[in-house]
């Protein structure tokens, strides 16, 4: 499944309308869709380098609204779309102990969850559910997922080629060591 799922996304990353593409899965990933938006933004970059810094921008603005379209499901929908969301990503039974930790670390969830591998549609549900203030939650949204998807636009741009055949021939090995960073994450954030 995620191998197809993959030649998907770069079937659509090397369409006419890719950008399009991009901007729609970027939001879609910020709320539920499985596979990181970097795997159509790679090849998208590498396909023409130049384009690298407007790609990272089209993949934050898109990425941080549908993260507030993820907050707005928490916010309103959870129990008819929010909540059957996060028990398809296994993550049922760790959302109401990540949940307790908005009191005290909402924003730094946020920041984490933004930068890092952490499944970030389960954090803007989670912002939604338990009420962050959502300038908050968009003012730190920005930082993080821009810090995310400018470092992959300046990395690619610099090292371009090398970084994607990497990635296409250890797609396997980079999907497990994404998620076994996404469960540190979720570890570091339980004992911060």
């Amino acid at each position: 499944m995620l191998r197809k799922l993959y030649d998907w996304t770069i079937e659509k990353a090397q369409s006419p309308a890719s950008e399009k593409w991009l901007g729609a899965i970027s939001f879609a990933e910020s709320s539920f869709f499985p596979i990181p938006i970097d795997i159509m933004l790679i090849p998208m970059i590498l396909a023409d380098r130049l384009k690298a810094w407007r790609l990272a921008t089209i993949t934050l603005v898109t990425s941080v609204l549908g993260g507030v379209a993820g907050y707005l499901i928490g916010m309103f929908l959870f129990e008819t779309i929010g909540q059957p969301i996060i028990e398809f990503y296994g993550y049922g039974a760790q959302f109401e102990a990540f949940r307790g930790y908005y009191t005290d670390y909402g924003i730094l969830i946020v920041l984490v969850a933004g930068f890092t591998p952490i499944p970030f549609k389960v954090v803007t549900i989670a912002s939604g559910v338990v009420g962050l203030n959502p300038l908050v939650f968009v003012g730190a949204s920005i930082p993080a997922r821009g810090a995310r998807f400018y470092l992959v636009a300046a990395l690619l741009w610099k090292f371009g080629d090398p970084i994607r055949d990497f990635i296409e021939k250890r797609l396997g090995l980079v999907t497990t060591a994404f998620m076994v960073l996404g469960i540190l994450g979720f570890v570091a954030l339980k004992y911060l």
